[in-house]
């Protein structure tokens, strides 16, 4: 069973797209991250995904990197996001996913970390700076423990190489946008149509598309050619400007965007 696969496939069967949405646990502090997601899932996202701030968070832009510096700065630890995911699931039925880099899950203890994760109530893990060569171990160990572990490709990822990722694939596949770091920008997401073509004639997990993601519009012109959108700095952006609310009101006119284009179509 995969939670989150299963709730994107409902979304889908509905004739919808997927909504994920980030957020970085502990900014502005851990309070508010709750009080934010619980918006977000009230809202309307699917998926909730709980970022571990890193102090080298090689794939966030400026955006997410100085939520986590914030969140570092006031004593965030792995085991306060875990107790704040505990705290999410028994809250609300969205289900939540982890993002956080590999030297954290190393650092923990990757064993401990998956048991404490599946305890929390955590669905998945998404970790970026893990390539598909080295992942097998913490693979094996999430499935032991009832996770997803989130591959990704990007679009300079060749046919081959898409093809093996997407056969790892647990939950859902993570579409980057375009190389770089997170941050919002405009981008040409019927480039990827290729990409993700290669994708579904692997897999028939369904596909994420993240990185770029800022504005009701973005969000529609990327779920044209993928089975979710996920959407970050934006999120962060609106909860420095807005509080909780904001994150609500910016979730909402996404999440109704992309109703109305499923309606169009």
């Amino acid at each position: 069973m995969s939670k989150l696969r299963d709730k994107l496939t409902a979304r889908l069967a509905a004739g919808g797209k997927g909504l994920i949405v980030y957020l970085a646990a502990g900014y502005p502090d851990l309070a508010a991250t709750r009080r934010a997601a619980l918006a977000a899932a009230e809202a309307g996202a699917d998926i909730i995904e709980i970022g571990i701030p890193f102090s080298d968070p090689i794939a966030d832009g400026p955006v997410i990197q100085q939520a986590a510096t914030v969140a570092l700065q006031g004593g965030l630890k792995p085991a306060d996001a875990l107790g704040l995911v505990a705290d999410l699931t028994a809250a609300s039925p969205v289900p939540v996913a982890l993002m956080l880099y590999i030297n954290t899950i190393l650092q923990y203890g990757p064993a401990r970390f998956a048991a404490a994760a599946a305890a929390a109530g955590a669905a998945g893990l998404i970790v970026p700076d893990l390539p598909l060569e080295e992942a097998a171990p913490l693979q094996d160990t999430c499935r032991s423990h009832g996770l997803d572990l989130i591959q990704f490709i990007a679009p300079t990822s060749p046919p081959d190489r898409i093809a093996r990722i997407s056969s790892q694939a647990g939950g859902f596949l993570y579409c980057v946008s375009t190389t770089g770091v997170t941050g919002v920008q405009t981008v040409d997401y019927s480039r990827l149509a290729p990409l993700i073509a290669d994708a579904r004639r692997a897999s028939g997990i369904p596909i994420a598309i993240g990185f770029g993601i800022g504005s009701p519009e973005a969000a529609v012109a990327a779920a044209a050619h993928a089975d979710a959108v996920i959407v970050g700095s934006a999120v962060i952006e609106r909860l420095t400007a807005g509080g909780p609310e904001g994150v609500r009101s910016l979730v909402a006119s996404i999440r109704q965007a992309l109703d109305e284009a499923g309606e169009r179509s």
